[in-house]
């Protein structure tokens, strides 16, 4: 049975005292109800936020302190280093380091991506559980489906569920999935003081997205293998970065005039940001992360239209016949 979306803002005491629900800041029926489900794909407690970065910002402010530091994996998402040195303000630090091998010693907190965006690098999972730092692994990428990161000895899964798990471009939402109690229920207490909890028909879109994540999961992942595969062979494409599972890969061009011709030059393949819809989309990745990334560097993310289709579209776009 679906279930309902529920908008209030308060419910009434029991016996003089608050129930479950007393007020949305805290959390609300929808809401759990998706943290319930959310939880139960990875293996842990969920808990949901207003958004992706909004995740990442309470995950840090709960669990970092002035003078602490962070490695942060090479080639993440670059939202991610931009917000730690926004803290920098506050004191936290932040060193980067090649999540395909061991993190740094003497931090306080390993963050990784699995795979990174737009890399597509996978972490080395057992040499984070070996160091004595907590690991976040943001899994916005591949999904419960093709990793559950707290089974691997992680002990927080960060997802910007607006991406494959919300699945229709429709809801901004993040969560974090906690291996400890005590861990969520530090998080939770943070949410509730800071405010950023998703809203309740958010809840209830993701809901409705995570009924469908498995089987569009697998049918963009064979989309962007098959894909994946064309572009290694297509002369005009120097690079291919794939690991091998989910909807996102990336490939580099001659340069950044070649990848603003390929970028526009698609019609069923939209020309627009963000990633894991049911509808394909491309860009350069260069206008937003600059020396950051290769300049012909171009990231595509497989929706659900027919691969044949997306290949001629992509192909005519690259110069092909």
């Amino acid at each position: 049975m679906p279930i309902p979306v529920d908008r209030s803002t308060t419910w009434p005491y029991e016996d003089g005292e608050p129930g479950p629900f007393s007020y949305s800041r805290f959390s609300s029926p929808t809401v759990a109800e998706a943290e319930r489900a959310l939880g139960e794909l990875d293996g842990g407690e969920a808990l949901l936020f207003a958004s992706g970065a909004a995740a990442t910002t309470s995950l840090a402010l709960a669990f970092l302190s002035p003078s602490r530091t962070v490695a942060l994996a090479e080639g993440a998402y670059y939202g991610t280093g931009v917000l730690f040195e926004e803290l920098s303000r506050w004191g936290v630090r932040c060193v980067e380091f090649d999540q395909t091998g061991a993190p740094p010693d003497g931090v306080d907190l390993v963050w990784v991506e699995a795979p990174s965006n737009p890399f597509l690098t996978m972490p080395d999972l057992p040499a984070m559980a070996a160091h004595p730092a907590p690991v976040v692994c943001d899994s916005t990428a591949a999904t419960p489906v093709h990793l559950r990161p707290l089974e691997h000895g992680c002990d927080f899964v960060l997802h910007s569920a607006t991406k494959f798990l919300a699945g229709h471009d429709d809801a901004l939402v993040g969560a974090v999935v906690c291996r400890k109690p005590e861990d969520a229920a530090r998080l939770r207490e943070l949410r509730t003081r800071t405010g950023p909890v998703a809203a309740p028909d958010v809840a209830w879109l993701l809901l409705r997205g995570l009924a469908t994540l498995e089987v569009r999961v697998a049918r963009q992942t064979e989309t962007a293998r098959s894909i994946a595969e064309r572009l290694r062979g297509h002369p005009a494409v120097a690079t291919v970065r794939y690991p091998g599972f989910g909807g996102l890969l990336s490939f580099d061009v001659e340069d950044a005039d070649t990848a603003r011709s390929v970028e526009t030059g698609t019609t069923l393949i939209a020309n627009k940001t963000s990633l894991g819809g049911v509808t394909s989309r491309i860009e350069a990745r260069f206008r937003w992360e600059g020396d950051r990334v290769p300049p012909g560097l171009l990231r595509l993310s497989l929706g659900l239209e027919d691969p044949d289709l997306l290949w001629a579209d992509l192909e005519r776009a690259l110069g092909g016949p």
